[in-house]
C-alpha cells in the first residue's frame, strides 16, 4: 500500500478520534459514518478525504466489496452535492460519477449479489446521461445500459429502499403513457417508505440502510413541483426528513426555504 496514502489514512483516523489501535473493521466503519454525515452537511471535502482514508482496506478480502462501495458512496454523494452548487462544472461531476461508477463495479466483482452497487451504478449514470440530456446519442447510449441494471435489480431486490429511490428520476422522465409522470413518482417515493416501515435495517454499519430520509425529501420535492404544487405535504415530509437528519443541509437549507416561497407566493394569491 502507498505509504503516502497510509500516512494520510493514519492522520484522517487521528483528526476524527479514531483509534489507530482499533481493528480495520472498526476503523472502515468510523470512516464510513463520517461519509454518510458528510453527505448530509453537504462536506466536499470530506468526501473526497474520506474516499482517500478508505483506500488502505482495499486489501482486506474481508471487507473490500464493501470498502469499494462506500468509496463509490462518497464520490457520487460529493458529485450530488456539485449538481446543487451553481459554480460548478457538470463534466468535472461526469468525472466524478465515473470514477464512483468505477468503484461500484469493482464491488459488484467482487461480490456479484450486491445490489446496492448497481444502484449506485443506476444513479451515477442517470446523472451523467442529466449532463447529457442535450445529446440524444450520448443520453440513449447511457439509457441502454442504465435500464437492464434497473430490471436486474428489481428482480433481485423489488423491496430495496434505495432501488425505490433511484427509480423515481426515471419515473420523472419516463412518458405517463409509457407508466412515467409525476404521480407514478410519488406512488413510487410512497411504496418506498411503506417498505421502509416493515423492513428492519442491517445492523451493519458496512451494509447500506440509508433511503427513508431520502425518500421523504425526494417526495417533498416531487410535491413541491407538481403542478399544482402539494405545498402542505411537501413541507410535512421535508419535515420528516430532518427529523431523521438534522443536520441535512439540502433538506434544512435548500427544500425548506423553497417551500416557504411556495407558501408566500399562495398566500398572496389566496383571495
Amino acid at each position: 500500500m502507498n505509504k503516502l496514502i497510509a500516512a494520510l489514512t493514519l492522520s484522517f483516523l487521528a483528526t476524527s478520534g479514531i483509534a489507530a489501535e482499533e481493528n480495520p473493521r472498526q476503523q472502515a466503519i468510523a470512516i464510513v459514518t463520517r461519509i454518510q454525515r458528510a453527505d448530509y452537511e453537504g462536506d466536499r471535502a470530506a468526501l473526497r478525504k474520506c474516499y482517500e482514508a478508505l483506500a488502505p482496506f482495499l486489501d482486506d478480502k474481508e471487507l473490500v466489496s464493501r470498502i469499494r462501495y462506500w468509496r463509490g458512496f462518497a464520490l457520487w454523494r460529493d458529485a450530488i452535492n456539485g449538481f446543487n452548487e451553481s459554480n460548478v462544472d457538470p463534466h468535472e461531476l461526469e468525472q466524478i460519477l465515473m470514477k464512483a461508477v468505477d468503484e461500484f463495479k469493482a464491488a459488484l466483482a467482487r461480490d456479484p449479489a450486491f445490489v446496492d452497487a448497481k444502484v449506485g451504478i443506476i444513479s451515477c449514470l442517470g446523472y451523467v446521461t442529466y449532463v447529457h440530456r442535450k445529446e440524444p446519442e450520448r443520453a440513449k447510449e447511457l439509457v441502454g445500459q442504465i435500464m437492464p441494471m434497473v430490471e436486474e435489480a428489481k428482480a433481485a431486490a423489488p423491496d430495496n429502499p434505495r432501488l425505490i429511490w433511484v427509480c423515481g428520476p426515471i419515473l420523472w422522465y419516463t412518458p405517463v403513457e409509457r407508466g412515467g409522470g409525476v404521480d407514478k413518482v410519488m406512488e413510487n417515493y410512497e411504496r418506498g417508505l411503506e417498505v421502509c416501515a416493515k423492513v428492519k435495517p442491517s445492523t451493519d454499519p458496512l451494509e447500506p440502510s440509508w433511503g427513508k430520509p431520502e425518500l421523504f425529501m425526494s417526495l417533498a420535492y416531487t410535491q413541491l413541483t407538481k403542478n399544482p404544487p402539494e405545498i402542505e405535504k411537501a413541507e410535512g415530509n421535508a419535515r420528516a426528513a430532518l427529523e431523521i437528519v438534522p443536520y441535512w443541509h439540502y433538506a434544512r437549507d435548500m427544500l425548506l426555504p423553497q417551500i416557504a416561497q411556495a407558501k408566500a407566493k399562495q398566500a398572496k394569491q389566496s383571495p
